[in-house]
């Protein structure tokens, strides 16, 4: 099974149409796990508090079947499930969109709805670049202050990415690579440099 997946590059946020009076403000955000998808939702209402709706959609995992769709008060298949459809034929997971509703006096009806919340989906990837990422798992790593090099020059070669370096009587590196490669990345360092690391992700 392949590791690799698509969603948007970076964060896209307050993308506002009006439909009839009433104001859309759209947001869609990467996200790895349901604490982020918690994180941003709160964010949005600490925001918008007094918005008559917060309808979203997510995605996660490689096969996408962790998802929902929110309506958050719409009719019911009104809101979230355009958004989730958008999600679904761009191809994409790891991704949550939400959109926000102050709603402008003038009834839409369903089927205006489901047009407005499509809409709402459809600017976030016209302003959003999709690219593909893979599934990452984190390792910590101690070595003596001569390895740095090393270390450094064999995390770039297989494309992981320092997170956090501490330096103490030792260096201790935490590094995200690709789930994939992991095998090899921990064979290399413990077979042939004999350094200490510590798989923190679960595979």
């Amino acid at each position: 099974m392949t590791d690799a997946y698509k969603t948007l590059k970076e964060p896209v946020e307050g993308i506002i149409f009006k439909e009839m009076g009433s104001k859309f403000i759209n947001y869609g955000y990467p996200v790895e796990n349901e604490e982020d998808i918690k994180f941003y939702l709160e964010q949005l209402q600490e925001q918008w508090p007094d918005a008559n709706h917060h309808c979203y959609a997510y995605s996660l995992g490689l096969d996408g079947k962790n998802f929902r769709a929110n309506d958050d008060g719409e009719p019911s298949g009104s809101a979230g499930l355009p958004i989730y459809n958008q999600l679904l034929s761009h191809e994409v997971t790891n991704l949550l969109i939400v959109s926000v509703r102050y709603f402008g006096g003038t009834k839409l009806g369903i089927p205006g709805l489901v047009k407005a919340y499509k809409y709402a989906a459809q600017v976030i990837f016209e302003e959003g670049e999709i690219v593909e990422k893979y599934i990452s798992k984190r390792v910590r790593m101690v070595f003596n202050y001569d390895q740095q090099g090393i270390v450094e020059r064999n995390v770039e070669r297989i494309g992981g990415e320092i997170k956090d370096k501490h330096f103490s009587d030792k260096c201790m590196f935490t590094i995200r690579v690709r789930a994939s490669k992991m095998d090899e990345f921990i064979l290399q360092f413990k077979e042939y440099y004999q350094m200490e690391i510590k798989q923190l992700d679960e595979c």
